[in-house]
């Protein structure tokens, strides 16, 4: 096992990618990219799994996921451990273009409309084809963002909110669980006339 790395601190370190499973038995795992940087997973790169550092060796796509070789994994059973494990590098430099910023400044702002009412935090991003949703949770269920500039009109870091215009369609979705329906009754006996 490497040692942990002086070069992370755990603080302000970002999460890039996760570990979903192993892949074949020389040691591969299969990982989700979280991030916008395919390139912090190419060979030679390294990455940050509980503190200590690897060394990636070989990196190939895979459908929307990569297929990592991370130096000292070199059997099925030591990918096995990794599984679920998060993939870190140490903060990534600001964005100097207005109105970007990396997925984890967003997550945890807090979100209201332009009214000043409350919609809940960020508490998920999930990337699309077309443009990342924000998932907002709050007291009234769960909210999905599409992160575009008609829904989203401000994104203040320093006061820790994001200011948007919730669109006809965009309705929360209720958290609580779905409802039983009550059993069927039986059905009513039929009855029939006397003999007279």
């Amino acid at each position: 096992m490497t040692q942990p790395s002086p070069d992370l601190n755990p603080a302000s370190a970002i999460t890039v990618g996760r570990v979903l499973v192993p892949h074949g038995i020389r040691g591969e795992v299969k990982v989700e990219p979280l991030t916008d940087f395919p390139e912090r997973f190419d060979a030679g790169g390294r990455v940050w799994i509980e503190g200590a550092a690897r060394l990636i060796e070989r990196s190939r796509p895979q459908d929307r996921n990569l297929i990592l070789k991370l130096q000292g994994v070199d059997t099925r059973d030591a990918a096995e451990a990794l599984r679920g494990k998060e993939l870190m590098l140490p903060e990534a430099p600001p964005i100097d273009e207005p109105g970007r910023f990396y997925q984890h400044d967003i997550l945890g702002l807090r979100v209201e409309d332009a009214a000043g009412e409350k919609l809940g935090v960020i508490a998920d991003i999930l990337s699309t084809g077309a443009n990342d949703v924000y998932v907002v949770r709050g007291e009234r269920g769960e909210l999905l963002l599409p992160a575009v500039e008609d829904v989203v009109k401000q994104i203040d870091l320093t006061s820790g909110s994001i200011i948007v215009e919730l669109l006809p369609g965009l309705k929360f979705r209720a958290s609580t669980p779905k409802r039983r329906r009550p059993p069927a009754k039986p059905p009513a006996k039929k009855s029939t006339p006397a003999p007279s």
